[in-house]
């Protein structure tokens, strides 16, 4: 799904890159939709072609550590999915090869470029709440029986909701709130058929605020996904970003705007402005993930910094690492 939902469609469309090769073991989909690609049937093959310059490691978190060191080592940039790794360690060991290579190593945080996540970051750059004290971000879902990818939620390092849904939570807090002092966890399998984690939260620890990250997967009716509160009022906010879904029927994106929110979705902001209580909603900026592709090239051009540095996400794994610890333990951990 990840390569067919969140790069191929976005390295085709975009101007500056040439869609060049891919990956695919047995069958031959690239080849039928893209048919300009060459189709490898293993990533050695992939890798060795010198016409390439860049490569997306988009396979099950287990095979990052080694196939991103692999691709490094021929000298290719790398757009590397998220979760980055397992351990924070693999990532410093990632990121100093890259270093020393001297090529761009960069961690597609898409849901930085959620719309939703827009209105979120908008709220609290302009600081409509006032001074913030009490945050949830929350991804559930409701799924009762587990869905068959053992790299997800299978008993192998690195599965579970954790690693998989914990990234877009924990980096969107650091983005917009900064390095917490200490964190508690509480992470748990709640479905009988569990083999790894489906169930977390993590409470951020502020000087003068809380930060509740949260995901579950057995919420029918989902509560809002997104909940700010602070001295003057509050944000509230549903999950409607629908770039996922029109990608699924596939709507081809672009540098426009083409993934439009629904107004019905817009969040309520209730809060006091210039000495006047205001209830009402906020439109919700356009979301597009096209412009993680564009300033990831301009950044291979010479034109800007890498869009997610290596070390933001290798950040997200320490969090992780620290959580597991917390709900291990039983306790609150300081940072």
């Amino acid at each position: 799904m990840s390569g067919k939902l969140f790069h191929a469609p976005f390295v085709d469309a975009h101007p500056g890159y040439a869609f060049k090769a891919i990956t695919e073991r047995t069958k031959n989909e690239a080849a039928t939709k893209y048919p300009q690609v060459k189709t490898y049937r293993t990533i050695d093959e992939l890798i060795a072609d010198k016409e390439l310059d860049l490569i997306v490691v988009n396979t099950p978190i287990q095979t990052h550590l080694d196939f991103t060191k692999q691709a490094l080592e021929a000298g290719k940039h790398v757009v590397l999915e998220k979760p980055m790794v397992i351990t924070a360690e693999e990532g410093r060991e990632l990121e100093a090869l890259a270093q020393k290579k001297g090529l761009i190593l960069s961690i597609y945080q898409n849901r930085r470029y959620d719309s939703d996540y827009r209105i979120v970051k908008e709220v609290v750059e302009r600081k409509w709440l006032g001074d913030i004290r009490e945050v949830q971000f929350a991804y559930d879902r409701y799924r009762p029986q587990p869905g068959g990818k053992i790299h997800k939620e299978g008993a192998l390092p690195g599965s579970g909701t954790l690693y998989d849904l914990g990234p877009h939570l924990i980096d969107q807090a650091l983005q917009l709130f900064g390095e917490p002092e200490a964190l508690f966890a509480d992470i748990a399998m709640m479905r009988d058929e569990a083999l790894s984690d489906d169930y977390f939260e993590i409470i951020f620890f502020y000087p003068k605020m809380r930060v509740r990250l949260k995901s579950a997967i057995l919420v029918r009716e989902a509560l809002p996904a997104y909940s700010l509160h602070g001295n003057k009022g509050s944000f509230i906010k549903t999950r409607s970003d629908v770039q996922e879904k029109l990608l699924l029927e596939n709507v081809v994106p672009s540098l426009d705007n083409w993934a439009p929110s629904p107004s019905s979705e817009d969040g309520i902001l209730h809060t006091e402005i210039n000495g006047e209580v205001v209830r009402k909603t906020l439109p919700t900026p356009i979301g597009n993930y096209m412009e993680y592709y564009d300033e990831l090239y301009k950044a291979l051009t010479g034109q800007g910094p890498n869009p997610v540095p290596a070390a933001e996400s290798i950040r997200n794994i320490e969090i992780i690492e620290q959580a597991r610890k917390s709900a291990e333990e039983g306790r609150k951990i300081f940072l």
